[in-house]
């Protein structure tokens, strides 16, 4: 074997395919494995193969675990389980009973379960007496696997070597899929960039490297069309397993999306001088947003909103037009709730029981601080927690009035 080129072989379908070399070379160890057992093992033999990578040699382990008379069923336990349970097609896996009193007869060799206890249908070639075991290795215990080292072998057949083909293939697609989840379960929770793949019914499929993210309905924005080739920032909502690979699900609707697109734009957010402490957001429509200076000296609003709003219109931008408000966050509740209906202006608050709060403007602020369809009132309560109402100064004096005039009346 040329060492060379096989490990420069290794190396370059490592690279491709985002795998460690030692997780490739652990591929082609079990597909040697295989191929041996194929042409020169017996059934039920566990065999194990080592490469080494320098010289090229293979040695060769069969593996048996070491048992007692205690970890095996005798006849006459297996003739009782038997009884438990109608026939079943050979090989396949049967369970009878629920919880602890669960039992099973499997495939030889493989664990039966009874109560708490594990015990073991004998295989002579997967398993090994305490006694036998001891005269090959003194200190053995049972539990432990045993190493019997097996001879080497140079000619393997036709039908040996597709087994090992087909076992690289599927440990490297393994490893792979492996691989992409453990990446993009590491992303959740950040944006990357995107190209629209193709548009299926009102699932879109996202490009985004490694594998494809799905856009859902739930998590598309309102009146925001997507066309294939087209690039955009997404938010890794989720990463899951499945038989087939790695789902990623993407969102762009998700509040978080803005404060992550922020924190591309602004480099005060990285260096922790300015926090984002709350966001509310109608996706597509308008978004308010929470900021504090954690540093003397650092303007929060104008950190965001950049010179001649260079920063905040880019997100703008990002985002489709949607209208965003940055606000100063406070610790003073009656201030906050004031700075969340901006950009109204407001005469006065009034914290109320029941984390409610009465917000009083002037008669010309009165429809620019509710907003259209209430909407600017609506994500002002998000965005402070608080239930607010919203009156003008005059219907209030109004009211005040006439409580005042009816308690003049019942005297």
């Amino acid at each position: 074997m040329d060492i060379k080129s096989f490990t420069s072989a290794i190396s370059q379908i490592a690279e491709e395919k985002g795998i460690s070399p030692e997780k490739i070379q652990e591929s082609i160890e079990m597909a040697i494995a295989a191929a041996y057992k194929k042409d020169y093992g017996k059934r039920g033999q566990v065999i194990k193969a080592k490469l080494d990578s320098e010289s090229g040699r293979v040695k060769f382990w069969q593996v048996r675990l070491v048992v007692d008379k205690k970890m095996i069923y005798s006849e006459e336990e297996l003739e009782k389980l038997k009884d438990y349970h109608p026939p079943a097609a050979r090989g396949a896996p049967t369970e009878v009973g629920e919880g602890e009193g669960r039992i099973g007869v499997l495939a030889e060799g493989e664990v039966l379960k009874k109560t708490d206890k594990m015990k073991v249908r004998f295989n002579p070639e997967r398993h090994i007496m305490i006694e036998e075991a001891k005269k090959i290795k003194s200190k053995i215990r049972p539990g432990e696997e045993l190493e019997i080292t097996l001879e080497p072998q140079k000619d393997y057949g036709r039908i040996a070597a597709q087994t090992a083909k087909q076992v690289i293939l599927q440990k490297i697609r393994e490893a792979e899929r492996e691989a992409i989840f453990e990446e993009y379960k590491s992303k959740e929770e950040e944006i990357i960039s995107g190209i629209c793949q193709r548009v299926e019914g009102r699932t879109v499929f996202f490009d985004i490297g490694k594998t494809l993210g799905i856009l859902t309905k739930e998590e598309q924005v309102p009146g925001e069309f997507y066309r294939p080739g087209q690039r955009l920032k997404v938010y890794i909502l989720k990463v899951e397993e499945s038989p087939k690979g790695p789902i990623v699900f993407l969102s762009r609707a998700y509040p978080k999306i803005i404060s992550k697109l922020f924190e591309l734009e602004v480099p005060e957010i990285s260096s922790d001088s300015v926090s984002i402490k709350s966001i509310a957001r109608e996706a597509g429509s308008r978004s308010k947003i929470a900021v504090v200076s954690e540093l003397e000296g650092v303007d929060p609003i104008g950190s965001m909103v950049g010179q001649r709003g260079t920063r905040v219109t880019a997100v703008i931008n990002e985002l489709g037009g949607e209208k965003i408000d940055i606000i100063e966050w406070q610790d003073n509740p009656e201030q906050y709730i004031s700075n969340s209906l901006s950009p109204a202006k407001v005469s006065e608050v009034k914290i109320m029981p029941k984390n409610k709060a009465l917000v009083i403007v002037p008669e010309d602020q009165l429809s620019l601080a509710i907003g259209k369809e209430g909407q600017n009132v609506r994500l002002a309560a998000k965005l402070t927690g608080w239930k607010i109402d919203v009156r003008s100064a005059e219907i209030t004096e109004k009211e005040e009035k006439t409580k005042k005039t009816k308690k003049t009346t019942k005297k």
